[in-house]
């Protein structure tokens, strides 16, 4: 099965020492708990996450917490709707989600792997992610972005 993003590909290579492995998903966490909140998850999620996906509903836990517990720490196709395929090819994975992400998170930190995985986090987040939608019919929210397709640094 192909992968979107993976935990590992960022925690096993150039990664800060002193920083714990899961930091290495922060950013695949936010992307996957706003995919739960917009309806954009396809039934293999709910599968594959079970009671987590309501607790991730709930704010009871994040998307890191889903993202570690029940998906062995990867990103894939199968967890999405067509619509959510859609929109995480011409968003997530162009380098419109981490600019976004970059530029709303990274602020003053060493890196972005020092995000924390928080609901705040998501919160600052969420309105950049419904916004950056290049095909306008994302589930609460519109735009005219176009990304560039140019895939992140894995």
């Amino acid at each position: 099965m192909a992968n979107i993003d993976r935990a590992d590909w960022h925690y096993g290579g150039n990664y800060p020492p002193g920083l714990p492995p899961e930091n290495g998903g922060t950013h695949i966490s936010i992307y996957l708990a706003w995919i739960i909140h917009r309806d954009l998850g396809s039934q293999a999620l709910r599968e594959y996450a079970g009671e987590m996906h309501q607790r991730v509903l709930e704010r009871h836990a994040t998307g890191r917490d889903l993202l570690l517990a029940e998906m062995d720490e990867k990103f894939f196709p199968e967890l999405l709707s067509r619509e959510g395929k859609a929109f995480t090819h011409d968003y997530y994975e162009t380098d419109e989600y981490l600019t976004d992400y970059d530029r709303v998170l990274g602020g003053e930190l060493e890196t972005l792997y020092h995000v924390e995985d928080t609901w705040e986090n998501y919160d600052r987040m969420a309105p950049y992610s419904t916004s950056g939608s290049p095909r306008g019919a994302v589930p609460g929210g519109q735009s005219d972005v176009h990304c560039s397709h140019i895939l992140p640094e894995r």
